[in-house]
């Protein structure tokens, strides 16, 4: 019977632990990428997850596909999903002229 109740609590301590390290990060994760995708709007600067760095300049079929423009005379579809990132204002260092 204490047997069974040590094994009872080691179970217990590794589902707590794989909870705390590995299924609540994930879901924080997943939840802070979903409020991402939410919030894009025209304007934005975004990174695909190809790797496509371009600007918002439009949503298509119920906002389900973004429009980006990727140079002058370039835009692409891609599926929200697709959007890996949004970047952040450049710093001046960063500015590629």
């Amino acid at each position: 019977m204490e047997q069974m109740g040590s094994s009872l609590i080691f179970f217990a301590l590794l589902f707590a632990v794989f909870y705390l390290f590995f299924i609540r990060p994930q879901t924080k994760k997943q939840k802070d990428r979903q409020r991402m995708l939410e919030a894009l709007q025209k304007g934005d600067d975004v990174v695909t997850i190809g790797g496509i760095h371009g600007k918002v300049v439009g949503f298509k079929h119920n906002d389900k596909t973004v429009v980006l423009k990727v140079d002058s005379s370039v835009n692409l579809d891609f599926d929200r999903t697709a959007i890996s990132y949004v970047r952040g204002e450049p710093s001046t260092s960063e500015e590629i002229k």
